[in-house]
């Protein structure tokens, strides 16, 4: 890793010493969403709720005197953290994902500050609005994976074409496990994670897109790793990783993803508690098809399992389901999705219905 680490910043050094840059191009995008969500069964606090959520996107791209290609963006989301203790003052617009790139014939070399995750296990799904566990219902729980976006950090991505089959290959490391702090050029530190026990955090993540003889096909892979930072002796260190396939043939396409996380568990916890966690286990399938060119229609399932230590715990399913319409008129797209979870958040017995109407215009 320190060598990979080495190789990026001599990059970007050679790259200074003859390049020059020219005045680049600043753009802005977003979107602006509505909606209308609807909750049922036999969970508490359920109800119908308004909302609506905007995000603005800046960027801004160049190019070298020599030929290299540069491009910055940084996102302004509304109410992304805390920063008052009054309704209005949380609502503030918050610097919340940035990165700056650039483009080399030896790979692409970036810094992303709570940007550039690299975890596949949401690539497969094939929904029309989003993921059964990510459209605003209180069901998922802790399941989901580590990824580097949670963290500032560096990256390097293999140039286009390299490598045969359309295969990709990126590496991103994060330091110090740091959050934000874009608006500082020193940084923000922080101190070793009580959770993970580590001081660095490292993700990779391969994709084929150009299989012979399978058309539409594309796989990938991603594994995320915590760094140990000279801690005292654990059970389990922090880590997960997932896989998946997607295939497009005419108007349908189909998507599966196998995921894996495994909390970290100190030194002597495993042997003392039967609710110590031992693994997530996710499965996700999903179909699509698209009727028309505005008219899409799709459905998912998602398997998420929680597994124990110890074989007096059982292992626990929470299974998500959602069927979604989405129709798209030019930059505005109207949607509706329908879904059913049961073992809500990892807790036996407890069902929720999810209705959701949406409205979002793109600019």
């Amino acid at each position: 890793m320190k060598n990979i680490i080495k190789t990026v910043i001599v990059m970007l050094t050679s790259i200074s010493l003859f390049g020059s840059a020219n005045a680049g191009e600043l753009a802005v995008s977003g979107t602006a969403k509505a909606t209308y969500n609807i909750l049922s069964g036999n969970a508490t606090n359920q109800g119908k709720g308004l909302g609506i959520t905007n995000e603005l996107n800046f960027t801004a791209s160049g190019e070298l005197d020599n030929g290299y290609t540069w491009s910055y963006s940084m996102e302004l989301d509304p109410g992304a953290t805390a920063v008052g203790t009054t309704a209005d003052e949380t609502q503030g617009a918050q610097n919340d994902d940035t990165q700056l790139t650039l483009t080399t014939p030896y790979g692409t070399v970036g810094v992303f500050i709570s940007e550039g995750g690299l975890d596949v296990e949401d690539a497969a799904s094939q929904s029309t609005y989003g993921r059964p566990t990510d459209i605003g219902d209180p069901t998922s729980g802790d399941g989901d994976n580590y990824t580097i976006d949670a963290y500032n950090n560096m990256q390097y991505h293999t140039p286009a074409d390299l490598l045969p089959f359309g295969l990709g290959f990126k590496i991103a490391y994060a330091p110090d496990l740091d959050t934000y702090g874009s608006g500082d050029n020193k940084g923000v530190t922080t101190t070793k994670s009580a959770t993970n026990i580590g001081r660095s955090a490292t993700e990779m993540q391969v994709k084929a897109t150009a299989i012979p003889m399978l058309d539409g096909l594309t796989v990938g892979a991603s594994y995320f790793e915590f760094d140990e930072g000279g801690q005292t002796k654990n059970d389990q260190l922090a880590e997960s990783g997932a896989y998946y396939a997607t295939y497009a043939t005419g108007p349908f396409s189909v998507g599966y993803s196998q995921a894996y996380k495994a909390p970290m568990i100190a030194d002597g916890v495993a042997d003392d508690s039967d609710t110590t966690i031992e693994f997530y286990d996710q499965t996700n399938m999903s179909i699509a098809y698209a009727a028309s060119d505005n008219l899409s229609i799709s459905y998912e399932t998602e398997s998420d399992e929680i597994n124990y230590v110890t074989a007096g715990q059982a292992s626990l399913e929470q299974k998500s389901k959602s069927i979604q319409v989405a129709y798209t008129m030019g930059g505005m797209t109207l949607a509706l999705a329908h879904g059913s979870y049961d073992n809500a958040g990892y807790t036996a017995d407890k069902s929720v219905d999810q209705t959701l109407f949406a409205v979002t215009m793109a600019f």
